[in-house]
């Protein structure tokens, strides 16, 4: 058998056997089904709708949704409600559906705690300005929900908050607990059902900046983090962390390094590279890939806004960084296992977002077909990766979910090396 292959079904074997401690039959409702939204599914925590309910940018249909619900039994369900209300965040900025009725397809929920005697936490999106059409309607929803569902959680975060945008004042008005983001949402909810009260301290490669409004959220970045961790029930702690939240704002990559060095002699270090949106800082990356350093993160999030980034570093490292998850009751080998799957998914969106969209959208108009995926990736694989944990990162596929170049979704094999020296 050839070695490459030979590591990637020793890899797969691996993956394919693990039994997690954590709670069994929790259930996941995505907002839609990029990759974002929809990695917690390919995670082996939770159980999810069939992921062909899920009609890419088309959306979901919520009486779909609600029949695979009613079906199902579980401790606890995380839930959109954008997806269970209008089919997704796209439907939920145009769909024509008065309150009434939007308020009566979330009856599926008390129907499910009823016959399950679950818990629910969900979360609904105040809309991004000025795409949503019925904005007023959304924020009723959401302000109805806030005086009373029954839910063990509900919360709001706001999505992309440019200057202008009145989501922040919006959030102000309803009766919960509401922040920025979206896409990591569902994220942040998984961490809070299953590894509630964990110990993060939180440090800053700029701690001056913490009071300054960070792109897209509308608010300070310490008040972003105060509520991001109160999302995931959360603690902040000065000493003996569970884990430490690395937050890079840019300016000098070396600072970013010592930070992570310094977070590492407290704890696991989960690092959001919030230096710029939707893109990884690349002499950050690069530094911590030439001291071996990536491959020791619990996490790494640069996909997003600083809000996304915050919430999926956060969720990851406190669901799979090694202290933690082994706690959980899982063994050395599945923790490993894990975190590395999520370092491997970090990489390839920050490759994605430094080369290859700038890359495929300079060459192919949308919507992308599989020729471009093609082309594209002929180019990302012969960008460097990393090695990590259970092998070298081989990107093996690609696909456009959404067909269109902001996201893509992957294939890649981890092959059985030796770790290159730093």
């Amino acid at each position: 058998m050839h070695g490459g292959m030979r590591g990637f079904v020793l890899g797969w074997l691996c993956l394919a056997s693990l039994t997690w401690g954590y709670p069994q039959g929790l259930l996941y409702i995505p907002l839609d089904d990029r990759p974002p939204n929809w990695s917690p599914c390919t995670w082996g925590l939770v159980h999810c709708p069939p992921r062909g309910l899920y009609q890419g940018r088309a959306g979901v249909s919520p009486q779909a949704l609600s029949s695979w619900l009613l079906a199902q039994r579980g401790p606890t369900l995380v839930a959109s409600l954008d997806a269970l209300v209008y089919g997704g965040l796209v439907q939920s900025r145009t769909a024509a559906l008065p309150l009434e009725e939007a308020l009566s397809r979330l009856e599926v929920l008390a129907h499910w705690q009823a016959h399950s005697g679950g818990q629910v936490l969900a979360f609904g999106v105040i809309p991004r300005h000025p795409d949503a059409i019925h904005r007023q309607r959304n924020l009723a929803l959401l302000r109805r929900l806030g005086e009373g569902l029954g839910l063990a959680y509900l919360e709001a975060p706001w999505d992309d908050a440019l200057p202008g945008s009145p989501a922040v004042a919006e959030a102000a008005t309803l009766p919960l607990p509401t922040r920025p983001g979206a896409d990591e949402a569902g994220q942040v909810l998984l961490l809070r059902a299953l590894n509630p009260g964990l110990r993060v301290q939180v440090l800053y490669d700029q701690p001056q900046v913490v009071e300054q409004v960070t792109r897209y959220e509308g608010i300070p970045l310490r008040e972003t983090v105060d509520r991001l961790l109160a999302s995931a029930k959360a603690v902040a702690v000065e000493e003996r962390p569970d884990l430490v939240l690395v937050v890079y704002t840019g300016g000098d990559p070396r600072q970013g390094v010592l930070s992570v060095l310094r977070g590492l002699r407290q704890a696991p270090v989960a690092l959001a590279d919030i230096a710029r949106v939707n893109r990884g800082d690349a002499p950050l990356v690069r530094y911590l890939m030439a001291l071996g350093l990536y491959r020791e993160l619990a996490a790494y999030a640069a996909w997003g806004t600083p809000g996304n980034n915050l919430g999926a570093a956060l969720a990851q490292g406190g669901l799979f960084s090694a202290p933690t998850c082994q706690r959980a009751g899982n063994t050395a080998v599945a923790c490993e296992a894990w975190r590395t799957r999520a370092l491997a998914q970090a990489y390839l969106e920050y490759l994605w977002g430094e080369v290859g969209r700038p890359w495929v959208r300079a060459r192919f108009p949308e919507p992308l077909t599989e020729e471009a995926a093609r082309y594209v990736l002929e180019r990302l694989q012969s960008e460097p990766t990393p090695h990590l944990g259970l092998g070298q990162l081989r990107l093996v596929g690609l696909q456009f979910p959404w067909q269109r170049s902001f996201e893509a979704e992957w294939q890649y094999r981890l092959e059985q090396t030796s770790p290159p020296r730093p």
